[in-house]
């Protein structure tokens, strides 16, 4: 089973918690530890990570605290993953030459790359905006043949 960790999880839900705030007002770790019901400390690791991955900036001071770097359609689910886990990779194979003693051997090396690569890419191409306001979609049903009603979702 694919799955991301507990402290991305909360990390997108930090990340969303901004991208709602249409002032983009700077939001400190306690702040955003009482907005999401998170624990404090888990906030305050979450946001320095998402900071030193360049998704957030921080200010000190009596004003200080966190803010986006960039408008939420512009960040997109894999960088996320990326700053808070490290490079989406399925298999070890996946992460690159040189992090599987098989790779030079192993058959279905290609195809997992190949799969890596299109998870990427679908992951790339979903937004922070697009999980605070998700696309409205536009559904069909039709009648098939044996006149059950088919549920098909249509862009």
């Amino acid at each position: 089973m694919l799955r991301i960790t507990k402290l991305t999880d909360y990390g997108i839900v930090l990340l969303v918690q901004f991208a709602s705030d249409e002032t983009r007002s700077s939001k400190n770790a306690r702040t955003m530890a009482e907005a999401t019901s998170l624990p404090l400390p888990v906030v305050s690791k979450i946001l320095k990570s998402l900071a030193q991955g360049g998704l957030l900036t921080s200010q000190r001071g009596a004003k200080g605290g966190y803010t986006l770097t960039r408008r939420p359609k512009e960040v997109n689910v894999a960088e996320i993953i990326d700053a808070l886990e490290g490079p989406i990779a399925l298999m070890e194979c996946s992460a690159g030459p040189g992090h599987c003693d098989q790779e030079t051997s192993c058959p279905v090396r290609d195809p997992w790359q190949r799969i890596n690569q299109a998870i990427l890419e679908t992951l790339k191409h979903v937004t922070l905006r697009e999980l605070v306001a998700p696309p409205q979609k536009e559904f069909l049903y039709l009648e098939s043949a044996e006149t059950e009603v088919e549920h098909v979702e249509h862009n």
